[in-house]
């Protein structure tokens, strides 16, 4: 039995509304840069946090929707989202724990 074509283009619509607003969310934030996130977190700055999680979850977003994982078995789509966001997780806390090395490292000798 042939399945039928199904039209996704109200569902292309829609993930493309809700990418464009996070998007729309990340520009604002990194143009006005508001002074009460720049206070220091765990890390880094509240505001780069928000930008982590602003772009993990449009990656999400985009793995879910574009590469169907809503359609695969439970147990597939968790190995494929925990073991993304386990990697992404340790680079972040790579980069993070470097760029403070090298910050603190080169800052007697660079005017930043």
């Amino acid at each position: 039995m042939a399945h039928a074509h199904e039209s996704n283009t109200k569902r292309i619509w829609i993930v493309f509304g809700i990418l464009s607003v996070i998007t729309l969310v990340e520009v604002y934030l990194g143009i006005i840069k508001p002074d009460a996130l720049h206070l220091h977190g765990p890390g880094t700055s509240w505001l780069n946090w928000i930008f982590i999680i602003l772009t993990l979850a449009k990656a999400y977003g985009i793995a879910w929707v574009f590469m169907h994982l809503e359609g695969e078995k439970k147990w597939f789509r968790r190995s494929i989202v925990w073991s993304g966001v386990f990697l992404i997780c340790y680079l972040v806390t790579l980069l993070l724990i470097e760029g403070g090395y090298l910050f603190d490292t080169l800052s007697p000798l660079v005017k930043w």
